[in-house]
């Protein structure tokens, strides 16, 4: 090998660091920048000062709402009448979704075909499978209603496939019709 070819192989292999003052700035360089950049980022996160969505949820009221009891007890009073829903409330509000429509089976409202079978059974046999459940609907529908609401939706229901049942009495209402 010529000198010339030995000093042209060597010129490609140096880097950019030729001094030893550049060695140093570089070392130095590169363990204070990352430290800088640490040193930044945790005061970044640390910081209350942050705006935009989601900044106030260490808020009292935030945590208040985050903390609140899932469940809550409400006791009603039985003979509390003006309270008893109607029958065709609880209907709107229960049994529509799949008595409207007719689905999974449910006897669609005012079909007086498939209503006729049922009404035969009679009113008690209705408000059991009603209170109890039957096929794919669930006690009470899935509702949260007492009985006698339930019991008026099921007369709703049934009068307007054609039968004459009487609208159930509220428990306090029917011992004053008693006496």
């Amino acid at each position: 090998m010529s000198d010339d070819a030995l000093h042209a192989e060597t010129e490609n292999h140096e880097g950019p660091i030729k001094t030893p003052k550049q060695l140093v700035a570089t070392v130095v360089a590169a363990f204070v920048v990352p430290i800088v950049i640490i040193i930044m980022l945790t005061h970044y996160v640390a910081s209350d000062g942050r705006d935009g969505a989601g900044s106030d949820a260490m808020t009292a009221a935030a945590t208040a709402k985050r903390i609140q009891p899932v469940g809550s007890v409400e006791i009603k009073d039985a003979s509390d009448v003006a309270s008893f829903k109607t029958g065709e409330q609880v209907f709107q509000a229960q049994c529509t979704a799949c008595h409207t429509a007719g689905a999974l089976g449910a006897p669609k409202l005012g079909d007086a075909a498939v209503w006729a079978t049922r009404i035969k059974t009679g009113y008690s046999a209705l408000l059991a499978s009603a209170l109890k459940g039957k096929g794919s609907m669930t006690a009470q529908g899935g509702g949260d209603y007492n009985d006698t609401e339930i019991g008026r939706a099921v007369v709703y229901m049934a009068n307007q496939g054609g039968a004459k049942f009487d609208e159930p009495k509220a428990p306090a209402q029917a011992a004053s019709a008693a006496k």
